[in-house]
């Protein structure tokens, strides 16, 4: 395959995804599930951020549910995608008022256009992920917010050292421990994770003033119906039960959360805003400004 042409490939097979039969807005339908109440805490993550007068752009948001969230809290918010297809839907039912087709890769909108960019479960869809991030950087004014699974391979320090160890004798090793080190999703993408670190250095590079970062473990489970009723549900009651246990051991610093929702500023963020993201629980990093430019 001429490697040139995969971000096309990729793009377009993610393009034609939803072009299939299915009731895609299910999600945005069923607000009484556990699906919606697991979307739900990710979704607070973003409350400390939340200033009605100002605008956000949701990239790679298929269904339309982020920019519906953020409407019922009054933002003004544009959804985006690398297809209209379920969005017009959405749109002409009334769960969302602007959408527009985007390319992460190549964004539309102008530089400083929109005060936040939200990127919610995309980043890891994106076949060129730090391309998309920039365009995120450029277009946003004020932050851009990631939520992602997190990178253990870097996150865990644990998982670094064996794979160190165990790779001087065979790099394979490590696959028997780390299951999913390399996981691909059926849409055709390969699930690229992030990391404080990463992000962190992206920022650094780009001279920006501050990164902020929450872990959350929100149980995503493929094996389960999740799009069933809360009430009276034993799987609710597991998956509650599941979470905390995983939140106690993440505060005790034994292993990592699942997800993290991270915060790039690009302008500098005022002291009530700081203050905001610190109550809500977010570890607030300032980043030294480099000396020679």
């Amino acid at each position: 395959m001429n490697k040139t042409k995969f971000e096309n490939i990729s793009y377009e097979a993610h393009e034609k995804f939803f072009e299939k039969e299915g009731d895609f807005l299910t999600r945005l339908k069923n607000t009484n599930t556990i699906e919606h109440w697991r979307q739900g805490l990710m979704y607070d993550e973003l409350l400390p951020l939340l200033n009605k007068n100002e605008s956000w752009l949701a990239l790679g948001d298929g269904m339309g549910t982020d920019a519906n969230w953020l409407e019922q809290h009054h933002i003004d918010a544009t959804a985006t995608d690398i297809s209209d297809y379920i969005l017009k839907q959405a749109h002409q039912q009334g769960y969302i008022k602007k959408y527009k087709v985007e390319n992460a890769e190549k964004m539309s909108a102008e530089t400083n256009s929109y005060d936040i960019v939200l990127c919610k479960e995309a980043y890891h869809h994106f076949p060129r992920p730090y391309i998309a991030l920039y365009e995120m950087i450029r277009v946003a004014k004020k932050a851009v917010v990631l939520i992602e699974a997190i990178d253990i391979g870097i996150q865990m320090p644990i998982i670094v050292a064996l794979k160190n160890i165990l790779g001087r004798f065979n790099t394979n090793w490590i696959n028997k421990v780390w299951k999913n080190q390399f996981s691909f999703e059926i849409v055709g993408n390969y699930v690229y994770k992030i990391s404080e670190r990463e992000m962190e250095k992206v920022a650094m590079g780009m001279n920006l003033p501050y990164v902020a970062y929450k872990g959350i473990n929100p149980h995503f489970n493929t094996t389960l119906d999740l799009n069933v009723p809360k009430e009276n549900s034993s799987v609710f009651t597991s998956i509650k039960r599941k979470i905390f246990w995983r939140n106690l051991l993440c505060k005790l610093g034994i292993t990592p959360y699942q997800m993290m929702t991270c915060v790039i500023f690009t302008s500098e963020p005022s002291d009530v805003e700081l203050s905001n993201l610190k109550s809500s629980g977010f570890k607030i990093v300032k980043l030294p400004k480099n000396p020679y430019v």
